[in-house]
This record gives structure tokens, sequence and C-alpha cells, in this order.
């Protein structure tokens, strides 16, 4: 593998990614009744790319 340099500002952006692509936590799913099922920003790596 080579190495690889990767722009700062890009680097947050993908962190930033990463920590939004996570599932609802439960007490979220109680409390509304079942109505908020799934996080809207939450994606699938291979289905939907990020454009940072």
């Amino acid at each position: 593998m080579g190495y690889h340099h990767r722009p700062y500002g890009k680097k947050l952006r993908m962190a930033k990614r990463l920590k939004e692509n996570r599932p609802i936590p439960t007490w979220v799913m109680i409390k509304t009744g079942r109505k908020v099922r799934s996080s809207p920003k939450q994606r699938r790596w291979r289905q939907t790319k990020m454009h940072v």
C-alpha cells in the first residue's frame, strides 16, 4: 500500500460523516412512540457516496 496524504479539512468532514452515520438512540424511538425509527443522515457505504 502506498502513502496517501489527505487534506486536514477533508479529514474533518469525513470524521463528521462517520459520527453522523449511526442509528438513533433507543430512547428516542421509545419517546416518540416509534414515529422516528431511523436517522435521516444514515447511509450505506456502498450505495450512497459522501461527496466530501
